[in-house]
């Protein structure tokens, strides 16, 4: 089994700097932090996109935003304004949540409808699609059926949680996203990830990204294992 680095994890690290009394103090403490870190993105709330690239440039860290978060539920056409805007400000990925409420109704055609306003407005400005299904929601199956649909959508990875809902990302959920969609897709785990065990464990499952707000205590267990 694959053994990593500290700088193998941060390479696939969205660091998150979504909580609601997050300040622009805060945002520039943890830019500076990602970069220093050479984590693959900041995540950031939409408001704070222009700070974030401009914080970013020429690092090498991407900017990545959530969008319709936490909740999923904006209507269809305010998601794919939301991905315009958030490209007009320097985004390089979007984390959208699927809209919950309607997939767990069964409208399989509205969640691919709704997921495809955004990819379609994405991916003509170059700029990566995660779908966010809030895991903590859904049994397996409805796991399983959140990743097909995602796919017929056209989004580029499936991601579990926003971290504000119930639950977090578990190895089960982790291993039907993968057995799903993993040959067509990427799969980020999200919510709970807060030491170095857990996420090489996601790694070894072989997942893509991780979702971490914990990251330099995650890094740091490194220092404490074989993988400087």
């Amino acid at each position: 089994m694959k053994q990593y680095t500290r700088s193998e994890v941060a390479a696939t690290i969205d660091h998150a700097v979504l909580k609601p009394d997050m300040t622009v103090a805060d945002i520039e403490k943890n830019a500076a932090m990602c970069i220093r870190e050479k984590v693959a993105s900041l995540c950031v709330r939409p408001c704070d996109v222009t700070l974030a690239a401009q914080l970013l440039k020429g690092s090498g860290v991407k900017v990545s935003c959530v969008l319709s978060f936490p909740h999923g539920a904006d209507a269809t056409e305010t998601k794919a304004f939301q991905a315009k805007q958030a490209i007009t400000d320097g985004v390089n990925e979007i984390d959208m949540v699927m809209n919950i409420g309607r997939f767990l109704s069964g409208d399989d055609e509205y969640v691919v409808r709704d997921i495809r306003a955004v990819v379609e407005v994405a991916h003509a400005a170059g700029v990566k699609v995660k779908v966010i299904q809030e895991s903590g929601f859904l049994t397996l199956e409805q796991v399983a059926k959140a990743c097909e649909l995602s796919y017929q959508a056209g989004a580029d990875f499936v991601k579990t949680s926003t971290g504000f809902g119930p639950g977090s990302a578990t190895p089960e959920i982790i291993d039907v996203m993968i057995r799903t969609v993993g040959g067509k897709m990427k799969v980020k785990p999200s919510g709970g990830i807060r030491n170095w065990e857990t996420a090489v464990g996601y790694l070894q499952q072989g997942v893509d990204r991780l979702g971490v707000g914990s990251t330099e205590a995650v890094l740091a267990g490194s220092e404490q294992s074989d993988n400087k």
